[in-house]
């Protein structure tokens, strides 16, 4: 089974967290199918914290992905502030 999740980079108290595709037997930081987007809690202003790219997350939930619920929160917060600019 296919799971939509955080995957956990960058230093110690210094967090950077890519959105992937993976399958649910693979470990949180292990090998992905696609990298769909990143978040970055602690990104500087002016600079992008969270980026996702709504359209592969919609294909991965058409092919019967699940969705995890902090990457279900961040893409609602994605999705109203990319429909807020527009």
């Amino acid at each position: 089974m296919v799971v939509i999740r955080l995957a956990r980079g960058g230093a110690k108290k210094r967090p950077f967290y890519n959105i992937v595709a993976a399958s649910k037997q693979n470990r949180r930081d292990g090998r992905f199918i696609e990298r769909v987007g990143y978040y970055n809690p602690i990104a500087a202003e002016g600079e992008a914290g969270l980026k996702v790219a709504l359209d592969r997350i919609t294909y991965w939930e058409g092919h019967g992905a699940q969705v995890s619920p902090a990457v279900a929160r961040l893409v609602r917060q994605f999705a109203a502030k990319v429909q807020a600019t527009a």
